[in-house]
């Protein structure tokens, strides 16, 4: 089945979902093989180790991160990225509050599933 978003999404009429303590996240756009989302996150708040089948990569649009991707922790500000390959063991604590823009290929459509988690 198919799936796709609106062609626009606009700040003010996308949703926050909050996903964990500090932690909320907006759907932007998406159809079955890509995904677009912003995480925004509260100082001290935690993208827990996980790892899943999409290759990911993020653009930091603000704030301040301790990365980990696999056995490597970096910290990382506003104006820079990361690739996050298939499977890959990761996770981040924010440091100062942020936004992550997140791209998921094939998309994540447990995201837009009715409970969003």
């Amino acid at each position: 089945m198919m799936m796709q978003s609106d062609l626009f999404q606009f700040e003010d009429s996308t949703e926050w979902l909050t996903v964990a303590p500090g932690v909320q996240r907006k759907v932007l756009g998406y159809d079955n093989k890509l995904m677009m989302v912003k995480v925004r996150f509260m100082k001290g708040g935690r993208g827990d180790l996980h790892s899943h089948e999409h290759s990911q990569v993020a653009y930091v649009a603000s704030g301040s991160f301790e990365m980990t991707l696999g056995e490597t922790v970096k910290i990382i500000n506003e104006g820079d990225g990361y690739y996050v390959p298939p499977f890959t063991v990761h996770g981040c604590v924010c440091l100062e509050d942020g936004i992550l823009v997140d791209a998921f290929s094939p998309a994540r459509l447990d995201f837009v599933s009715t409970d969003g988690k």
